[in-house]
Order: structure tokens, then sequence, then C-alpha cells
């Protein structure tokens, strides 16, 4: 089984392409994400100063539309990977998660028709 799906998500990813879509939610501090060559770049959560990055995979496209970030590409393992290293980059640990709940999180994934 696990042979024939990667067979089946690589004719899929090759005539039509995977697309994730991810949120960018923040309470207390405007929270700003770029992308700079082969990275997301993260500033401002919950008030640090310092940048986070996340690693964009090869062959993954990012795009920053307001307040969504919308990763595409044509193998599905590869945007999962980004998706995830963007959603890791942006975690908050130490803090009570009712009150910040900062951060950047999947909420949607798509075959792109």
């Amino acid at each position: 089984y696990t042979l024939l799906r990667h067979l089946q998500n690589m004719i899929t990813g090759v005539t039509k392409g995977y697309r994730y879509y991810l949120k960018i939610i923040y309470t207390h501090f405007p929270t700003t994400v770029k992308v700079v060559g082969d990275e997301v770049q993260i500033t401002n959560l919950i008030g640090e100063k310092v940048v986070r990055k996340a690693k964009i995979s090869k062959g993954v496209k990012v795009t920053i539309k307001g307040e969504d970030i919308v990763v595409e590409g044509s193998d599905i393992e590869a945007v999962a990977q980004t998706a995830s290293n963007i959603e890791l980059a942006s975690k908050i640990r130490g803090f009570d998660r009712r009150v910040f709940s900062d951060g950047i999180f999947l909420y949607k994934k798509e075959v792109i028709e």
C-alpha cells in the first residue's frame, strides 16, 4: 500500500500539484512574516526581537497574502515539510496558550485543480 500511495502522490503532484494554507495569528504584537531566499523569516512573534527562521524545501513556492501563507509544490512530502517547518518555527514555549494564541497554524490542505 505504501509504495502504491507514493506513486499516486507523485502522479497527482506532477499533473496537478499540492497547496497548503497557513494562518498568521497574533493577539498582542503584530507578527511580520517574509520570504528571504530559501527561508521564511518570522519577526516580532510575541514581541521577540530575534528573527525566527524556517527552511523552505527545494521545489516549493511560498507566498504570503496578508494573514495567509500559501505553500505550493509538486512533491507532497516537501510541501508538508515546509509547512511543518513554518509551524514549528513559530511555536511558543513557556506561555499560557489560553492567553497567548500567537503563532502560525495550518488550516487547509488541497490538491490544485
